[in-house]
Parts: structure tokens; C-alpha cells; sequence
């Protein structure tokens, strides 16, 4: 074959394989809505152009919050196409050296904050300094953001004094999560201090509701002489407001005691809003104080982010169970009053109220009629990004139930690797809940809160005190030498007080790995307690990208799988199950899984520590293999045999 047939050969296979991705891409009725709409965005704006008209990506709020919900997507299915839209997307406006394009210090603009959010799930994600880079100017404009006399920030230089509600969730998740990862925890107090500034002087108190914008001062012609705040009570406003404290919520460490202040102000508006949604529609109207107001309407944009907000607060557990009627009432009304498809087939989102702010030139004066004069649109990357969201949060509520009330451990002692993060920061990484890259079991623990159960991390070694409230506990790969210079190895002390929960119904999960990369002997005096014991050497030896060394076949058993699936684990040691055990999941290479009963409780030994997120987030491994999907019926299966109060 000559050269330049060679190069027609490639280019057909390659326009080809693109359509048969695309046709892949496109959205069936079948599929949960969070997938139906985050494959409509991929179809309607697949360079990042979320505008009316086809432009450059830009750096701004609008297409960040779109991302949210892509992320959101990636997240629950591990479908790579999701991550690569957001990546592709940020990596044409951001570049080698942190630099990036559309981003301008001294605007001072909260809402050119919030992509930065984007930038450090990549940071986090894939380890590249230039995402870190680039967040880092904009925690840095955050440390001279404009305040007003109360320690507020300014919404940008053009406001003076101003705040404005849309901006917390601009910027306070993003510097939440700077700072977490920073190790700033002094910015805590200010973090939660901006929530409570707006929950002090924005609230009505004929509904409970939150005004637009105030200005401390009381200089604009829109400001209150009194109270400073703006006239009206706008929907989408509340809604950014509600998003940025359940994610703030997510984000700060649960023992922080500011934190804590979040979480009434979360419920005082909650409760606002079930009183003022429509109790026909189950929606909001676009000014939601003024329900008989003519010309006023539902908007779609609000109900979305109210819907994600309480789905997301129930989940986590910072809302009653109760608001999930409400929730589902909106999520309902959003369907029957919003959802259409278009010519194209695609489904649609309408009514969604453009961009709204008061002062300005032209002057916006924050009444009635300017609120109602605001154009709506379809398919607003605002409504967009915050349905997705709130999908991906409805969609679990049906599997909530089976971890509601348990925790779920993992060891941070026996294995308690570190490494400096891009912050110079001392971090835990390595099959912990919070590493994002590719050792963490970040997904995982996405998984463990969609089934409704909580995470926690132990630093010390197990004590009966520090097990007693947890249902379910990880061990992975115990340290060698290798991996930490002084490695906690586990001692018979430790062995008997593991053994002893699980007697008294703990559910406890043992993953090895290959000798080289685990503790054998440490593990071993644990595994034995049980009747099992794991083998010196290594089996599904993967030697470079020989994957199909580490492929191992999972048959629906019904003990812990019942689906089939195709695992990938490389490098494994051996297990050794006793008569009274179950062998789950077998090949040539031996037992990869095995279950024992043992007293009141249930061990789950694994070779190989195969769902961390590198073999679980759908960027590294073909298709065929489902580590995610099983990883999910592991999960399930482990929470299913542990009880609450044991």
C-alpha cells in the first residue's frame, strides 16, 4: 500500500470511527435523564460555545456551570467522554504555563472565579501543575477582592459595596476547596462568613425569601435607604445561593466548627422555598414573592438548581428526608413544564431567564418590570448544568436506602502513604477516599454516598472505640518499606481487635495486591483470623500493555455479582479460602474473590485493590472491561450485610 493510500485509508477509518461516536453519543429515551441531557450538550455544543451565536470558548461563568453538570456526569456513569469534553474545553483556554486566556485579575469579578473549580478538579484528576497554576491566580485575586465595610466581597470593581447572591457560588466553593487543599484553614471563618453576611441583611422577613443584591452603603438609586437590600426577591438568585451551600457543605472538613453555620441556613431557606413553590406545578416563579404578578412565570433554571440543592441536601444528609417530596414534586413539574425535543431529537430544556442584574448601562432598576422583561431562552448552560446535577442526585434516591445511617472506613494507618501536593502540602493519597487521581478511591466513595452511606478515614491504628461506629471497614495493601519509610504493620493486637468487630457484625473488606506492593506477612495475621491466607508472588502479571493478562471473567453468582462482568486486575497475589468460605470469583489464576461468614459479621478478601480510579474512571481501560459497574454491586453488597447499631 503506497503512502498516500495508507493516509486515505486512516482518514476514512477515522471519519468513521467519529460518526459511529457520535451516532454512540446521541441520547435515547432509555436512558437516565442525567445521560439524555449531558449527550444533548455534547450534540449542541460540542466546542464549549454556550452562547447565542458560535464563538471561541470563553472563560465565564456561565459555560463553568455547564462543566459542573458535566463532571456531575462523568462522576456516576464513568463515561471518559464527559471528563474529555471538560478537558478539551479548559485546555484551549488554559496553557502550559497557568496563563489564561479571558481571565482579567482586576475586574475583580466573582463570576470569572468560578471556573476555577474546573481547574482544580483537573489539577486533582490528573496531577498537572499547570491546572494548579492557573487556579492559584485566581485564589490569589480572591486574596484582594474588594469588600464591603462587613468584610463582603464585592461582585466585581463595577459594583462597589455590592453584593450579590449569584457570587457566592461564583466564589466560594472554589475558595473552599483552594484552601482545603492549600492547607489555609484560617480562611474557613471568612468562607462561611460571606453566607452569613447575606443570610443577615438579604433576608425578607415577610417570606423568608432572600432579596437580589445589597448594597452596605445604600448609594444606588436600587437600594433600600434602610436595609440597603434591592427590591425583589429574584428565583435563579436563591438558587445560586442554595447550590453554593450545599457544595460549601461538601467541601469543608465536617469538624470544622464554622462549617457548622451552614447548616441552618441551608434548612431556614429550604423550608422558605417549599412554602412559596406552586403547589399545582411543583415549580417557582421567576419572582417567587409575587405568584399573581401578571406576566410573571415558572422559570426553569431556579427549579433545577432548588431540585439539586434539596436532592443533594438530602442525600448528604444536610436535609431532612421530608424535603424530598418537595423535591420530586419540582423534579416532576420541571419534566412536564420544561422537557421538550427538538427537530433535531434532542431533548430541550426552555424558559430559562437570560442573564439579570441590577445598576449597569443601560440601568437596571430591580423592579417588576425589569424582571419580567428579561428574554428567556432554551437550553441555557444555567439551567443545563444544575439539571444534570439534580439528575444524577434524583437518580440515586432509589438505592439511598441501603446505606442510610452507616459508615463505611477506610484505613488510613496500615496504609498511609504521602506525597506533597502542588501547594507544598503534606496529603494522604493512595486508596483514600479524597485522591482524586489515579490511586485514589475517590469514584468509589462517590459510589458509597449515592447508596446513602457515609465515608470516614482512620489515621490510627483500630481500636474497639474507633470502630464501634462505623458498619463497614477497608484494608488496602498494607505498606512496605517501599511505600512508607516506618509502615504501620498490622500486629496480632490489631488482627484480634478487627476480628472481634467483625465477630460482633462489622463487614470488613481486605483488598491485597502483589508481594512486591503490600505487607503479606501483616496481612496474613489478619487473614488467617478468618481461615484465609494470601499467597507470596504475583499472578495476572501485566507486562506493558499486555491488558489482557489482567482480564478475569465475574459470573452473576448472586453472592456478590448479579450481572457479569469483565474485571481488569493487574499484578494480584493469591488467596487461600477455608471450606466454610466462598470463592466469588475464580480463573486460572486461582481465587480473586472470596467471601467468609464469621460470627455475626462478613469478610470480603479481594486480590488486588482493582477499583481504585484508575481502572474505575473510564479514561484508561477498553471499554469492555466494567471495574466501575462492579465496583458498584461491591459496594451495594457491603452495605446490604452490614447493620446499623451492630
Amino acid at each position: 500500500m503506497t503512502r498516500l493510500a495508507r493516509i486515505c485509508t486512516f482518514f476514512l477509518l477515522s471519519l468513521a470511527f467519529a460518526a459511529t461516536a457520535v451516532a454512540q453519543s446521541r441520547p435515547t429515551t432509555s436512558q437516565p435523564w442525567s445521560v439524555r441531557i449531558a449527550q444533548a450538550v455534547e450534540a449542541r455544543y460540542p466546542d464549549g460555545s454556550v452562547d447565542d451565536k458560535p464563538v471561541k470558548v470563553k472563560w465565564n461563568y456561565i459555560l463553568g456551570t455547564l462543566m459542573e453538570g458535566m463532571e456531575a456526569a462523568w462522576r456516576s456513569t464513568a463515561d471518559p467522554q464527559y471528563f474529555n469534553y471538560i478537558k478539551t474545553n479548559i485546555d484551549s483556554i488554559v496553557a502550559e504555563d497557568g496563563s489564561i486566556s479571558g481571565f482579567d485579575p482586576q475586574k475583580h469579578a466573582l463570576d470569572d472565579y468560578m471556573m476555577g473549580r474546573q481547574l482544580l478538579m483537573l489539577y486533582r484528576t490528573t496531577r498537572q501543575e499547570k491546572y494548579w497554576k492557573a487556579a492559584t491566580q485566581i485564589y490569589k485575586a480572591i486574596e484582594v477582592q474588594p469588600r464591603n465595610p462587613s468584610g463582603g466581597f464585592w461582585h466585581n470593581s463595577k459594583y462597589p459595596n455590592e453584593m450579590w447572591l449569584d457570587g457566592l457560588y461564583m466564589a466560594e466553593p472554589f475558595y473552599a476547596e483552594y484552601s482545603v487543599l492549600a492547607g489555609k484553614t484560617g480562611n474557613y471563618a471568612d468562607i462561611v462568613h460571606q453566607f452569613v453576611l447575606i443570610d443577615q441583611h438579604l433576608r425578607d422577613p415577610k417570606t423568608g425569601l432572600l432579596f437580589h443584591e445589597w448594597d452596605e452603603t445604600k448609594k444606588e438609586p436600587w437600594a433600600d435607604k434602610v436595609t440597603g437590600v434591592s427590591p425583589n426577591i429574584w428565583a435563579r438568585s436563591i438558587g445560586w445561593y442554595m447550590m453554593a451551600l450545599v457544595d460549601t457543605l461538601d467541601i469543608l472538613p465536617e469538624g470544622d466548627p464554622n462549617r457548622a453555620a451552614l447548616l441552618p441556613i441551608l434548612n431556614r431557606y429550604a423550608e422558605a422555598l417549599v412554602r412559596a413553590q406552586d403547589k399545582t406545578t411543583g415549580l417557582w416563579w421567576q419572582l417567587p414573592a409575587l405568584p399573581t404578578t401578571k406576566g410573571n412565570y415558572f422559570e426553569s433554571s431556579a427549579a433545577c438548581m432548588y431540585s439539586y440543592a434539596f436532592f443533594r441536601g438530602v442525600n448528604r444528609g444536610y436535609l431532612p428526608v421530608s424535603y424530598e417530596a418537595s423535591a420530586q414534586k419540582a423534579w416532576s413539574g420541571i419534566q412536564n413544564r420544561f422537557l421538550t425535543t427538538t427537530a433535531d431529537g434532542l431533548p430541550s430544556i426552555t424558559s430559562t431567564v437570560d442573564g439579570t442584574g441590577l445598576g449597569g448601562t443601560p440601568y437596571h432598576d430591580g423592579s417588576v418590570a425589569y424582571y419580567l422583561s428579561v428574554r428567556q431562552r432554551s437550553d441555557d448552560p444555567r439551567a443545563l448544568g444544575p439539571f444534570i446535577m439534580a439528575a444524577v442526585e434524583q437518580e440515586a434516591i432509589a438505592n439511598r436506602g441501603i446505606g442510610t445511617g452507616k459508615t463505611v472506613l477506610m484505613d488510613a494507618w496500615f496504609n498511609r502513604q504521602h506525597r506533597l501536593n502542588a501547594a507544598g502540602v503534606n496529603e494522604l493519597f493512595h486508596y483514600k477516599w479524597d485522591d482524586r487521581s489515579e490511586p485514589g478511591f475517590s469514584f468509589v466513595g462517590d459510589i458509597v454516598h449515592r447508596f446513602g452511606a457515609q465515608t470516614a478515614t482512620l489515621e490510627a491504628a483500630p481500636t474497639e472505640a474507633n470502630l464501634a461506629s462505623a458498619q463497614v471497614y477497608i484494608i488496602v495493601s498494607p505498606d512496605t518499606k517501599e511505600k512508607t519509610p516506618q509502615p504501620n504493620y498490622i500486629s496480632d493486637t490489631d488482627a484480634k481487635v478487627v476480628a472481634d468487630w467483625v465477630q460482633k457484625g462489622g463487614v470488613l473488606m481486605v483488598m491485597a495486591n502483589d508481594s512486591p506492593n503490600t505487607d503479606i506477612a501483616g496481612l496474613n495475621r489478619l487473614a488467617t483470623r478468618f481461615g484465609m491466607q494470601f499467597a507470596e508472588g504475583t499472578t495476572h502479571h501485566v507486562l506493558n500493555n499486555n491488558i489482557a493478562a489482567g482480564t478475569i471473567a465475574a459470573t452473576a453468582d448472586g453472592e456478590v455479582f448479579h450481572s457479569p462482568h469483565t474485571l481488569y486486575m493487574k499484578d494480584t497475589t493469591e488467596i487461600t479460602v477455608p471450606a466454610f468460605g466462598h470463592p466469588v470469583v475464580t480463573d486460572k489464576e486461582g481465587v480473586a474473590i472470596a467471601t467468609v461468614r464469621f460470627g455475626k459479621g462478613t469478610v470480603l478478601a479481594v486480590v488486588d485493590p482493582w477499583i481504585y480510579n484508575e481502572y474505575t474512571d473510564g479514561r484508561r481501560l477498553p471499554a469492555k472491561y466494567d471495574n466501575f459497574a462492579a465496583a458498584q454491586e461491591v459496594v451495594r453488597w457491603l452495605l446490604t450485610q452490614a447493620h446499623t447499631g451492630q
